[in-house]
């Protein structure tokens, strides 16, 4: 089996309302995990993951973060980092040139917003001219059809100009060697989990079913959410197999320590925690 070296890149900060990551949860449990700000935003992080298969035989991304279309109105709204993956690339010396396959777990501009940028003329254009981007057929045709809760998640400049270089997957399967991928509904009907090997074993990044550590806890899932009890079951299902397996998590928000270890909780059957292993 293909396995893969990889690093994690921060594609930039921005900041959401803390009632609305934390659903059903009242405020002043959620607030002991994380502090809001006077707009009742808390701090949020745009994960993404590079990874250069072992035998040199290509480079992937895993989701592309906000990327830097918004104006500055917006930017101020979400408070976003004056950052975007191609900062990050550039610092780890790649070019988006470089880049063979995007992999979005879902569509949502946090996720997909850096698959384009807008030319010397205002129009937006593929960031990534030599990759394929995987994504679930079902997420794709769902942002095309803009079926969300949220009105301005799903937006046309992200997705029009790659429409062409997208390879729409159905259900679980190998995308490329070593690469699988799996739905994992809740969030978004066609959110999909992504997972390879490295030379330690199993590495899973499995979109916003889980977005920070703070959500490890069977009830603590987004407003956001399409379907919030599927989403439940989901993440349950998530957090066993990976604390079956061994496997490495990096929940795709996760402002702090984001290489993440699952056990058991100690006390409470059913539920888990999460351990930094970077």
């Amino acid at each position: 089996m293909t396995t893969y070296s990889w690093q994690l890149l921060r594609a930039g900060s921005f900041r959401l309302d803390g009632g609305a990551m934390f659903g059903i949860i009242p405020k002043v449990l959620w607030s002991r995990l994380t502090t809001p700000d006077d707009l009742n935003r808390i701090t949020l992080q745009t994960n993404c993951l590079l990874l250069r298969a072992d035998d040199g035989s290509r480079t992937v991304i895993i989701e592309t973060g906000f990327g830097d279309k918004f104006n500055d109105k917006d930017r101020n709204i979400f408070a976003m980092e004056d950052r975007c993956l191609l900062d990050a690339l550039a610092e780890s010396d790649v070019s988006a040139e470089e880049i063979d396959a995007v992999i979005l777990t879902h569509l949502h501009f946090d996720h997909a917003g850096g698959t384009t940028t807008l030319d010397q003329n205002g129009k937006p254009v593929n960031n990534f001219p030599r990759a394929e981007f995987f994504v679930q057929q079902t997420e794709w045709e769902d942002a095309l059809a803009n079926k969300s809760t949220m009105s301005k998640t799903y937006l046309k400049e992200n997705l029009l100009p790659i429409q062409e270089k997208v390879v729409p997957v159905n259900g679980s399967t190998e995308i490329l060697p070593g690469i699988h991928v799996e739905p994992i509904p809740g969030h978004t009907w066609g959110q999909q989990l992504v997972r390879f090997k490295d030379a330690k074993g199993v590495v899973a990044f499995a979109g916003d079913v889980m977005p920070t550590a703070s959500h490890a806890g069977s009830a603590y899932n987004m407003a956001y959410d399409v379907i919030p009890y599927t989403n439940m079951q989901s993440k349950k299902d998530y957090l066993q197999k990976a604390c079956d397996n061994e496997w490495r998590i990096i929940p795709p928000h996760e402002p702090g320590k984001a290489v993440l270890q699952v056990k058991p909780h100690p006390e409470r059957k059913g539920e888990f925690i999460l351990q930094d292993c970077e």
